[in-house]
């Protein structure tokens, strides 16, 4: 079952707090970025965050769950706890490496020497 704009906009909102979070639709699902870091999806109205090594030290018995068949093992929040669910974030996204910036094609030349 796909998840519903309602349930995205209240877990962004529950989210609020831990910065800019945008989302973006992504295989039939959606995407959560926080100041433009990818850090959790949203797959059949669960929130699942990234596990880091913050993440478990902040919530050593979060569930978790896999957002889709073949996917990798996340944490499956309470979306409830508000400052739980703030802190999650900032702590996964600082521990998350910054994006890396696009590598622009090189510039062909062509072979009369026009471009």
């Amino acid at each position: 079952m796909p998840s519903s704009v309602s349930y995205v906009e209240f877990v962004k909102e529950q989210l609020s707090g831990a910065g800019t979070i945008t989302h973006r639709r992504m295989f039939g699902e959606y995407g959560l970025y926080c100041d433009g870091k990818y850090f959790a999806c949203i797959c059949d109205d669960r929130l699942l965050v990234k596990v880091t090594p913050a993440g478990e030290a902040l919530m050593p018995d979060c569930p978790r769950g896999i957002p889709y068949e073949g996917g990798g093992e996340m944490f499956l929040p309470d979306v409830e706890n508000r400052e739980g669910l703030v802190e999650l974030a900032r702590v996964t996204c600082a521990a998350l490496p910054e994006k890396k910036p696009r590598k622009r094609a090189a510039k062909k030349e062509c072979p009369d020497g026009q471009n």
